[in-house]
């Protein structure tokens, strides 16, 4: 599979993870399906910077969505 769609998935998964950690913390729970999703986002960032290394940088992130969308909607 493609390394740009592991990444964009990988930080919308990990990315949507963060508001239920918050909710279960300040209700006093374990947030153990968010720390999952964290854990699966980080797992898929991972494996598309480890298969293309130097490739992904904080300034990569808004040129690798567009590519994942102008690719996958086109």
């Amino acid at each position: 599979m493609d390394t740009d769609l592991y990444f964009v998935i990988g930080l919308i998964v990990a990315g949507f993870s963060i508001p239920p950690i918050f909710g279960a913390l300040s209700e006093g729970r374990a947030p153990r399906a968010a720390a999952i999703a964290i854990l699966i986002g980080g797992g898929l960032v991972a494996l598309a910077v480890n298969e293309r290394p130097g490739t992904y940088s904080i300034s990569e992130i808004p040129d690798a969505f567009v590519r994942v969308v102008g690719r996958y909607i086109n």
